[in-house]
C-alpha cells in the first residue's frame, strides 16, 4: 500500500534505522543523506519517510509530501552551498527524480537526487 513501509525497500530501512546513513538533515516527513555513489561533489538524497516508488506516484498521492521532499532539496543545496540563487557562492545545482528502471531508478522509493559543487552540462546522460 502506497505511504506504508517497505520490508524490502532500502530506503524504507533507512528511515527505520536499520540501515545506515550519512544523514545531513531530517525532518518530520523527509530525510536527506549522501549518495554511496556520488557522481558530483555534492549528491545527497532527498526522500520521503513514506513510501511511494516513483516521483509520479508520491506526488499524485501525496502531493505535500512531494512538496516537501522539493523544499528539502533546496534547503540542503543552500546547506552544501551550492545554492547560485542569492547571488552567493554557490555554482548552482540540480534537482534529479529518475522513474523507472529505464531511467536509472535502482531504488524504488520516490527520491530526489541534489547535484552539484562542478559544472552539470545539458542535456544531462
Amino acid at each position: 500500500m502506497a505511504g506504508e513501509p517497505q520490508a524490502d525497500c532500502l530506503f524504507c530501512k533507512i528511515v527505520a534505522g536499520d540501515v545506515p546513513a550519512t544523514v545531513v538533515r531530517e525532518t518530520d516527513t523527509t530525510v536527506a543523506f549522501r549518495d554511496i555513489n556520488p557522481q558530483a561533489p555534492t549528491h545527497v538524497l532527498v526522500i520521503p519517510k513514506a513510501h511511494y516508488p516513483d516521483a509520479a506516484s508520491l506526488a499524485t498521492g501525496a502531493p505535500q509530501l512531494a512538496a516537501d521532499v522539493l523544499r528539502e532539496a533546496g534547503r540542503v543545496a543552500e546547506e552544501e552551498k551550492i545554492a547560485a540563487a542569492d547571488g552567493g557562492p554557490g555554482t548552482g545545482y540540480r534537482v534529479v527524480f529518475n522513474t523507472g528502471a529505464g531511467a536509472g531508478q535502482t531504488v524504488f522509493h520516490a527520491h530526489a537526487h541534489v547535484l552539484g559543487g562542478r559544472g552539470l552540462e545539458w542535456p544531462p546522460g
